[in-house]
């Protein structure tokens, strides 16, 4: 992107409880580096001056007092900068007139959405007006989709490299995790789910494997809702709640690339929980929470104490069936918890990357589909992930 605005990243939503994180990693990881221009904004003047002060931002990184709903104000800010980086969510109810200004004024996008009908949406709403823009648009930059939709690109790109060919089924498997989803993440389930009742075309959306994809059904895919016996990883699984989001995006991810992965391309995430009895109970426990989307949930802006966060990681291992036969596997690991601390980490460097590594023509991207390897370059030399072969 090209570098005539006055800021790399303004961070939206700064005063919240994930937007703060965010400020915090800026401040430790770039706050003194001359070639990030950064700026936080918000609707609360003095919060935002609380949060700086907290942090110890100086004076030297503005403050941008703006409300999601004044358009005018939206308008200006995505003006300002290259890329405007929102934790203001649930998407679906705060997060249109911002995109809307991102489209409008060719500024970069990136945010944490977990919010496949919105997104699909905005998609068929604006991608025309982005691709005109030059505005691009990265959905899900967070624990939902970043490690899951670079995960398929990292085993496919180790596929190939060492046998010739793609992988035709990749398993994504969470193999350990320890953390809390966000407020924020509750909060997005509960009203897609809301949406939903109310409109069958968003059902519809949420259902179908390929709504972020053109809606064409290429292949039938794996169903991730029950727990079965894994026989070749040797474990139980059971369903990953993110599922209905991440399996969205690398199918859009292979959309986008002209089916990079194949026309035949299957794709599915569950919850590895061991072998055995204990195994078998706990993938039954597992199918039959559903605390997320309960009233005793995580609140938006609330979130784990920072030694929580500290203490949290997660480990997720893809697997395929490669063309010769052999069995290849990769992993992803956070260092922080998922839904917060790695979270956090992740936007952030999403953000930048989107900035300053890659040039693209303006569209709706994931993860994966814009950033790619660039960003996980990024996500290991600075926030915590590691990209391992196993296999």
């Amino acid at each position: 992107m090209s570098n005539e605005r006055e800021f790399d990243v303004v961070i939206f939503g700064a005063t919240g409880f994930t937007g703060k994180l965010v400020a915090e990693y800026f401040q430790s990881q770039y706050g003194n580096n001359n070639n990030v221009k950064w700026a936080v904004a918000g609707r609360n003047e003095s919060k935002l001056n609380d949060v700086k002060k907290e942090l110890g931002i100086g004076d030297s990184v503005a403050s941008i007092v703006v409300d999601g709903d004044d358009a005018q104000g939206l308008a200006a800010m995505t003006k300002r900068t290259q890329v405007v980086l929102t934790t203001v969510g649930p998407y679906q109810i705060y997060g249109e007139k911002l995109l809307s200004a991102c489209v409008d004024n060719g500024t970069g996008y990136t945010d944490l959405c977990g919010e496949p009908a919105w997104m699909h949406q905005m998609i068929n709403k604006y991608e025309d007006k982005a691709k005109a823009s030059g505005a691009n648009i990265v959905f899900s930059c967070g624990f939902d989709s970043v490690p899951f939709d670079l995960g398929v690109h990292f085993l496919q790109s180790h596929a190939k490299a060492k046998t010739g060919d793609v992988i035709n089924y990749v398993k994504g498997r969470v193999r350990a995790m320890k953390g809390t989803f966000s407020g924020g993440t509750a909060a997005s389930l509960k009203a897609t789910m809301a949406a939903a009742h109310k409109d069958k075309s968003i059902m519809a959306a949420l259902i179908n494997p390929f709504s972020l994809a053109g809606n064409e059904a290429i292949q039938p895919q794996p169903d991730g809702n029950k727990p079965y016996f894994d026989e070749q990883l040797g474990t139980w699984v059971a369903p990953f709640i993110m599922a209905a989001i991440n399996t969205k995006n690398v199918h859009r991810a292979n959309y986008l690339s002209q089916y990079a992965y194949g026309k035949s391309f299957q794709y599915d995430e569950m919850m590895m929980t061991g072998p055995g009895e204990k195994g078998e109970a706990m993938a039954k426990h597992v199918a039959q929470d559903k605390s997320l989307a309960s009233d005793d949930g995580p609140k938006p802006g609330e979130g784990p104490s920072k030694e929580e966060r500290e203490a949290g990681f997660y480990d997720v291992v893809f697997v395929g069936t490669a063309v010769n036969g052999e069995m290849l596997s990769v992993s992803v690991k956070g260092d922080k918890d998922p839904g917060y601390g790695s979270t956090s980490k992740m936007i952030a460097e999403s953000a930048l990357c989107l900035c300053k590594d890659v040039d693209l023509k303006g569209g709706f991207y994931t993860p994966a589909s814009a950033l790619g390897d660039k960003l996980i370059s990024r996500l290991e030399a600075n926030a915590g992930l590691t990209f391992e072969v196993e296999n």
